[in-house]
């Protein structure tokens, strides 16, 4: 038995499970490893400079076997126009927005003939979406890592979403990071679930080894929703690991931006040199030096359920027999 749903056999995909973006731990090789292993993950341009992303995204192509064998995630708080049309003539063909107004990004990528997710905010997006030629929504529940849009816990917003996207396939984000996750989430109408912290405690992410651990070993009351760390995305709401800059800035009274402590140190330096200042959006990569646990470490509620730092092979073997396992016994409720 296998798990297979239109978002499998549209990317040709032996698990209905995909990789969010992790900042620069999404390198070729782990997107690689997940083409090899009948998954798919999706790499952020946000922080590549505009002159150098097709040349980036040829060793992405390179790794993976083909630009349709991941994804390119694009954050619509600024104009990414430029990245687009690079990524679409480096080769890139399945494409995820974020935020603002995706209807000309949308058309831009249909019209090179690519897949294109569009992660929103709640039912009413999710209406929108469905009249411009999105091909998947993502609905995120607000239990997710990282940056946050979903309006509501996952339970809710998922099936909200899919009530008001009649028939665009949608996928699940937010809490989930075994297989009973992706089972209830299949259960509730989704073509498949969208990780980033199961994925983050893998042994091919580039994330920094400290923070796969973190993840591992934090449970529910070391994570917090904060608006904290907003150098480079400012007012945008997200989960993170509480650690030495969270603490220190909650035992100051928690100042506003511009009086925080540390406001403007460097905590490292980033691969083309520039200082990280503290705050900053990035979390940490493999390879990073200096205060790398000061950055901010992205990670949702579902690292509860995480307690090991695994391959993605054996992780999505594992994950995939424990959804067909608990969609089989919810069988056995039914009289």
């Amino acid at each position: 038995m296998s798990l297979q749903t239109i978002l499998t056999n549209k990317l040709r995909l032996r698990h209905p499970i995909v990789a969010a973006p992790l900042g620069r731990g999404s390198t070729p090789e782990f997107l690689g490893a997940l083409a090899r292993e009948g998954s798919f993950g999706f790499v952020a341009l946000g922080h590549m400079p505009v002159a150098e992303v097709r040349q980036t995204l040829s060793g992405y192509i390179a790794a993976a076997g083909s630009g349709d064998r991941f994804g390119v995630n694009l954050v619509l708080i600024a104009d990414q126009t430029r990245r687009l049309e690079a990524a679409l003539d480096a080769g890139c063909r399945v494409v995820s927005l974020l935020r603002g107004d995706p209807a000309p990004y949308v058309r831009r990528a249909k019209d090179a003939g690519a897949t294109v997710f569009w992660t929103v905010s709640g039912p009413e997006e999710a209406r929108r979406a469905a009249g411009k030629g999105v091909d998947f929504i993502l609905a995120q529940g607000r239990e997710a890592g990282g940056h946050l849009t979903g309006e509501a816990p996952l339970m809710t917003i998922l099936p909200a979403v899919i009530d008001a996207a009649p028939g665009v396939p949608v996928l699940a984000a937010g809490g989930i990071a075994d297989g009973r996750g992706v089972a209830a989430a299949l259960a509730l109408g989704a073509c498949g679930a969208w990780m980033g912290t199961r994925f983050i405690a893998t042994n091919e992410s580039g994330c920094h080894p400290g923070h796969k651990q973190l993840v591992v070993e934090s449970g529910l009351s070391d994570l917090v929703e904060t608006t904290l760390f907003d150098v480079g995305w400012p007012n945008s709401p997200h989960r993170v690991i509480a650690n030495s800059t969270y603490e220190n800035w909650k035992a100051a009274g928690c100042p506003p931006t511009g009086s925080r402590p540390g406001e403007g140190e460097a905590i490292g330096t980033f691969p083309e040199g520039a200082p990280i200042l503290r705050y900053h959006v990035s979390p940490p990569w493999e390879t990073m030096e200096g205060e790398w646990e000061a950055g901010p470490l992205y990670a949702g509620t579902s690292a509860a359920l995480i307690n090991k730092i695994e391959p993605v092979g054996q992780m999505l073997t594992r994950i995939a027999a424990e959804a067909e396992a608990a969609l089989q016994r919810s069988t056995g409720y039914i009289r």
